[in-house]
């Protein structure tokens, strides 16, 4: 496995929310973090039908346009009563001509259930695949998830995607009712990122 034994990362995102989860868990290790929104970077369309590969095609992009090692994140909901949906396709769901709308994509995801006759609890889990790119075409893969349910109506208003709707197992409230170490510390972004960690920083 590769060391990451550079100072500047790329964050290939334009979501804030993910670039805040990036620079809270790495810039502790010393290292910079940019993002491809400062780079002014175009967002590859995403045509696999995986998270390692929308992942890849983002990292790689980010590696090539810059020079720098990028890291790319592809997540998603998989509600087990909608046969795996959203899945790769969750910020899709969210799509508006003014941009991604969450609240509605709850709201489209509660209808999918309810017209479904699915009964409670209604399991799902979060996936999060990340790719570490360097310009050379190398890269690392690292996966985490965090299993629970779905509940409604939403609650909370930290977070971000559909947190307010997710309720990790083992936990009373929701990822959006919690603070930013506690969801870290149970989120699929967050033991994605502990496998990162472990295997090319430390």
């Amino acid at each position: 496995m590769r060391r990451f034994d550079g100072k500047t990362l790329l964050v290939a995102t334009h979501n804030a929310g993910k670039l805040e989860e990036f620079q809270q868990i790495l810039t502790p290790l010393g290292i910079a973090v940019t993002s491809a929104a400062e780079h002014a970077l175009p967002e590859p369309a995403e045509t696999e039908t995986s998270f390692v590969g929308n992942a890849r095609i983002k990292a790689h992009a980010a590696a090539r346009a810059t020079g720098l090692p990028a890291l790319a994140d592809d997540s998603g909901l998989e509600i087990t009563a909608l046969d795996g949906a959203p899945g790769v396709y969750t910020a899709d769901w969210a799509e508006t001509p003014t941009g991604r709308d969450f609240i509605m994509a709850m709201e489209k995801t509660h209808a999918k259930l309810i017209a479904a006759g699915a009964p409670r609890p209604w399991h799902a889990r979060f996936c999060c695949t990340l790719v570490l790119a360097w310009p050379d075409g190398h890269d690392e893969v690292f996966e985490g998830h965090a299993t629970g349910q779905l509940v409604w109506p939403r609650r909370g208003t930290d977070g971000h995607g559909y947190d307010p709707m997710f309720q990790p197992s083992g936990e009373r409230r929701t990822f959006a009712e919690m603070t930013h170490d506690e969801k870290n510390a149970l989120s699929h972004r967050g033991a994605a990122i502990k496998a990162l960690i472990q295997g090319c920083f430390t």
